[in-house]
């Protein structure tokens, strides 16, 4: 079985777990970049946060001001020392300019102008100094009052350390997010992949097997799913052609062995009157004819053999009344019945139906009667008896005539099994094969000397019989 996987993997360069994990990577992959787009649209806006919130406190730096300027009616360098001081803990470093450009205070010399406790505190808390910086890396916002420009603010906002940490953070995380959830999400696909296509390449390597004459090859139903079923009903299949291949060697090799024989009379027959050695006489060409009658009978055993073993595809069932189906095949036999002083009766409900196919239930019916009567030659009596079940149909047979041989009994629905009076051994075998057609069983039971009796047991719908047997034996 091994083997045959490898040779189907070896032959399929890109075959379904490849597939499989083709798209699951696609899928991956598709994942991981949502994810780095979403990463960078919670960036983006973490940073437009950030802005406007820096230009909230902007305004509101420049709103103070005017309003210090208002009320002192003009720049007062020890009312807008503490703007300023607040303005550095808010994060803005100014340079707070008059309207003839003069610089009125900047945040160094607001800083300077605290008590040393206080600069030691402030330096504390913000963790940092003002530094000497280009003048390109101040931005100029200009301060009105009453429409009239009173100066101008020159201010340089902070270099975003938190957020940089923010980012820098962020960007750890998600790497070894990816790095982590990329490398699960690929182990865990080559698992999945593997067994879903492992029963896959099973079925496959068992189907070439079937279709190349191989034997025996049967695949492991491991799960309840869709593939779990289809490994199941492959295994009924390969029972299925398995018993039908022995049933078809059993039937050629049985029906070789039965036309050997006429066929080597036949032959030593006319080789004896070619070499002059059998005159050829009326009574000579008589017994060729009557082995060529043989042949003819085996082989129309054999072709009718073959369709009772096909007719569970062909049965057309349908409800019937039993009872008066089994009056109308009496009838058939009332003469050959009258002449061999057989009585036949029939009891049973006249109500009971089943659900059969007419034609083929005559044939198992009409087959029975007809041995039933060749064992009672000289008289007899046959019982047909009908009884039902809410479950099951049953039809007995019973004839009191020489009846079987306890050596044969177990023996008489097999193919070509002859009885003690000669015949093919087919008809019982066809009856078999009818019935089991029909989804139903038929037994025999038997005393020599005593008579044979026949049982068959169907089923009330179209069902089989496992569930009602198990209520009913």
């Amino acid at each position: 079985m091994a083997s045959a996987t490898s040779s189907v993997e070896s032959g399929m360069p890109f075959n379904l777990q490849r597939k499989l994990l083709v798209l699951l990577g696609l899928v991956i992959l598709i994942a991981l970049s949502s994810s780095i787009l979403l990463r960078n649209f919670v960036i983006r806006d973490f940073k437009a946060f950030g802005e406007g919130r820096m230009l909230d406190r902007l305004y509101q730096v420049q709103a103070v001001l005017e309003g210090r300027y208002e009320q002192a009616g003009g720049w007062q360098r020890e009312q807008v020392a503490n703007d300023l001081v607040w303005a550095w803990l808010s994060g803005i470093e100014l340079r707070l300019y008059d309207a003839d450009n003069r610089l009125v205070m900047d945040t160094g010399q607001a800083l300077a102008s605290l008590s040393p406790v206080m600069q030691q505190r402030i330096a504390a808390s913000s963790n940092r100094r003002p530094q000497p910086a280009a003048p390109t890396e101040f931005q100029s916002y200009p301060l009105f009052l009453k429409d009239e420009e009173i100066g101008h603010l020159d201010l340089q906002l902070p270099r975003p350390v938190h957020e940089a940490f923010f980012i820098r953070s962020s960007n750890q995380f998600l790497i070894y997010s990816l790095l982590g959830l990329g490398l699960t999400a690929v182990v865990l696909s080559f698992l999945a992949a593997r067994r879903i296509s492992r029963p896959l390449q099973e079925l496959t390597a068992a189907a070439e097997g079937l279709a190349n004459g191989t034997p025996g090859l049967r695949v492991q139903a491991g799960s309840n799913d869709e593939i779990g079923r289809l490994a199941i009903s492959f295994n009924r299949m390969a029972d299925s052609l398995e018993a039908q291949e022995q049933l078809r060697k059993q039937l050629v090799s049985n029906a070789a062995h039965e036309l050997r024989t006429p066929l080597m009379i036949i032959r030593g027959e006319l080789e004896g009157m070619i070499d002059g050695l059998l005159p050829t006489t009326p009574e000579a060409l008589q017994s060729l004819h009557d082995e060529a009658a043989r042949l003819a009978t085996i082989l129309d055993g054999v072709d009718e053999l073959s369709r009772a073993q096909a007719a569970g595809l062909q049965l057309q069932r349908q409800e019937f009344a039993l009872l008066p189906l089994l009056q109308g095949i009496i009838s058939r036999f009332s003469r050959s019945a009258e002449e061999q002083q057989v009585a036949i009766t029939l009891t049973g409900d006249q109500a009971v139906t089943g659900w059969i196919d007419p034609d083929r239930f005559t044939q198992i019916i009409t087959n029975l009667i007809s041995n039933a009567l060749k064992a009672m030659p000289r008289g007899g009596q046959l019982e047909i008896r009908l009884s039902a079940t809410p479950y099951a149909r049953y039809i007995e047979v019973c004839d009191t005539g020489s009846g079987i041989p306890d050596d044969l009994l177990p023996h008489i629905f097999e193919r070509f099994a002859k009885g003690k009076d000669g015949g093919l051994g087919l008809g019982l075998a066809i009856v078999k094969e009818l019935v089991a057609a029909h989804n139903g069983t038929i037994t025999a039971s038997s005393s020599p000397g005593s008579g044979t009796c026949f049982r068959i047991t169907l089923p009330a719908t179209t069902g089989g019989l496992h569930e009602y047997d198990r209520r009913t034996d």
